[in-house]
C-alpha cells in the first residue's frame, strides 16, 4: 500500500472535516446526478459486477457506501432494490433528500454507520475505502457486520500500477513537496493482493479482483508525463487508441473487488 498526500493552506486539517468538504465541493461543482442514474448500465463497474446482481433475490437490500452524487442509489431504488444512499457531507445528504425523496439517504461514516448487523443483501462502496489514514480495516470490518450471511460486497480502489511504482522509484523522491509545506493524507492506493488481503483477513471470501479503469489511468498518464489535460480532447483521443495495446497493469486506475460474507 501507498499513501498520496495532498498539500493544503490550512494546518492540521481534521480528516472527517476535510474528506466532507472535499466531496461536497465535488457535488456542488458537478450538480447532483440528474441523468446520471440512467446511464450506470453503461459503467465499467456495473459491467463488472452484473453477474453477482442477477443473483439477488427480488428486492435486495443494498447501501451505497460514500454515495457522492447519489446515480448508483437513484438506480438500484428505481429497479425495485430498497437503497440506502451514505455519505459523510451533510451537505450532499441535505441536497439528495430534498431533491429526490423517493429514495433513502442519510449522513453516516461508513466506519462506524450505526446500521443494524446483517441489515443489507448487497454493498457497493466506488472509491472510498482509501480515504481514510489509518487504512480499510474500518471500512471492511463494518461492511462485514452490517452484511447478511451469503450478502456481497463491492469495493473500488485506486490500483498501485505499474507506472506508478516506477514514478515513485524514478521521480517521487525528487518531486515531494518542502517539509514546510502543509500536507495532508488524501488516499491509499493498493495492488490487488493488498486487496484482496484487507477483505479476507476480515472474513470475506474474494471472489474477483479486477483491473478496471484503464483509459482512465491513461489520461492521467498523458497528464503527469506529456502535461495535458486529462479532460482534454488530445487526451481524451489518444487514450482511447492506446487503450486496446497498453497493459492495464501499467495504467489501470482503480481495482475493484467482489467479495462474499460466508453463509452462517
Amino acid at each position: 500500500m501507498r499513501m498520496d498526500f495532498t498539500t493544503s493552506e490550512a494546518d492540521a486539517t481534521e480528516e472527517i472535516a476535510a474528506v466532507e468538504a472535499q466531496w461536497t465541493r465535488i457535488w456542488q461543482e458537478a450538480g447532483g446526478p440528474q441523468g446520471l442514474a440512467d446511464r450506470i448500465p453503461r459503467k465499467e463497474e456495473y459491467r463488472v459486477i452484473a453477474p453477482w446482481l442477477e443473483r439477488l433475490p427480488p428486492g435486495a437490500r443494498m447501501l451505497d457506501g460514500g454515495c457522492g452524487l447519489g446515480d448508483w442509489t437513484l438506480h438500484f431504488t428505481r429497479r425495485g432494490f430498497p437503497t440506502l444512499g451514505l455519505d459523510i457531507s451533510r451537505a450532499t445528504i441535505d441536497v439528495l433528500q430534498r431533491k429526490f425523496p423517493d429514495a433513502e439517504f442519510a449522513v453516516g461514516d461508513i466506519r462506524a454507520t450505526g446500521l443494524p448487523d446483517a441489515s443489507f443483501d448487497a454493498y457497493f462502496s466506488w472509491g472510498t475505502f482509501e480515504h481514510f489514514q489509518e487504512g480499510l480495516g474500518g471500512c471492511v470490518r463494518e461492511a462485514f457486520r452490517i452484511l447478511r450471511p451469503g450478502g456481497m460486497l463491492f469495493v473500488s480502489v485506486p490500483f498501485d500500477n505499474l507506472r506508478h511504482a516506477l514514478r515513485a522509484v524514478l521521480l517521487d523522491r525528487y518531486r515531494l513537496p518542502p517539509l514546510s509545506t502543509p500536507r495532508r493524507f488524501y488516499q491509499w492506493r493498493l495492488t490487488r493482493a493488498e486487496l484482496a488481503d484487507a477483505l479476507a483477513s476480515h472474513g470475506f471470501a474474494v471472489e474477483d479482483v479486477r483491473i478496471i479503469g484503464k483509459r482512465q489511468g491513461l489520461q492521467r498518464a498523458l497528464q503527469h508525463n506529456l502535461g495535458l489535460s486529462p479532460t482534454g480532447l488530445p487526451a481524451k483521443a489518444a487514450a482511447t487508441l492506446l487503450a486496446p495495446v497498453v497493459p492495464a497493469t501499467l495504467v489501470g486506475h482503480m481495482i475493484l473487488a467482489a467479495a462474499r460474507k460466508p453463509a452462517a
